[in-house]
């Protein structure tokens, strides 16, 4: 079994809890702490993470992630938080996959609101409600290199977004924080780069194309201190709850 953790990145590419380009694998929405293992636990040998939850609940620890990867699960990570998780856990055997993932790996990306941003609950199959800074970056970077909004305002954009908070970052909130015209939001809607569901759409082929088989065993060993032992039991008290 494949599993894909994904919700705003992907909007509009998910129905019923499956992808159009990838019906085998099992899209379970962005990933809470504990879902990761929990995935493990349900059979699954392959795991995608692309989104993950982190404000009304905790975000996928890495301690997870090393469990699967101990299990020898093969698990991949690309496109938003999975990017993060990817290059801090690469040393370890995750897969990442994508620009932002390289962008992470080399330390140009650090901070973790780069992909963050707003967006509806599941009922609302996780619509974003906000545009993420690296998608900003990137619209910014193809109107400057099609020569349609000059370097100073580039500058002035690029200087406005990194400003803005998360969950104000939209185009109109950017054009306005930069004192352009508002017909530039036009502009950058009719060019927008969406980086963020490239990068995924680019796990999700790696996913698939996968054999479903497992991974190779590590070289290390996953230490088990005691908060990893308490969430562990939690998750197979559920399950065994579940089956009854």
């Amino acid at each position: 079994m494949k599993t894909l953790f994904a919700g705003p990145s992907l909007y509009g590419d998910i129905v019923g809890g499956r992808i159009a380009a990838a019906p085998g694998i099992v899209c379970r929405g962005p990933a809470a702490q504990g879902d990761v293992a929990a995935a493990v636990l349900d059979g699954a040998m392959a795991i995608g993470l692309v989104d993950g939850r982190y404000e009304d609940v905790a975000a996928p620890w890495h301690k997870e992630i090393l469990f699967a990867l101990s299990e020898g699960v093969a698990v991949y990570g690309g496109g938003s938080l999975g990017a993060l998780r990817a290059a801090e856990c690469a040393h370890f055997g995750m897969i990442g996959v994508g620009e932002i993932f390289g962008r992470y790996m080399s330390g140009d990306l650090v901070d973790d609101s780069a992909v963050a941003q707003l967006h509806a609950p599941a009922e609302l199959d996780y619509l974003p409600l906000t545009e993420a800074l690296v998608n900003i970056e990137a619209t910014i970077r193809r109107l400057a290199t099609l020569a349609l909004i000059d370097p100073a305002l580039a500058a002035a954009l690029d200087a406005s977004a990194r400003a803005l908070f998360f969950k104000r970052l939209t185009f109109q909130a950017l054009v306005e924080r930069a004192g352009a015209p508002a017909s530039l939001i036009a502009l950058l809607v009719d060019h927008r780069v969406d980086r963020k569901r490239e990068d995924a759409l680019a796990l999700v082929a790696q996913l698939a194309a996968r054999n479903d088989v497992g991974a190779a065993p590590p070289a290390w060993a996953l230490a088990r201190p005691t908060a990893w032992r308490r969430q562990f039991e939690r998750l197979v008290a559920a399950r065994h709850a579940g089956d009854g």
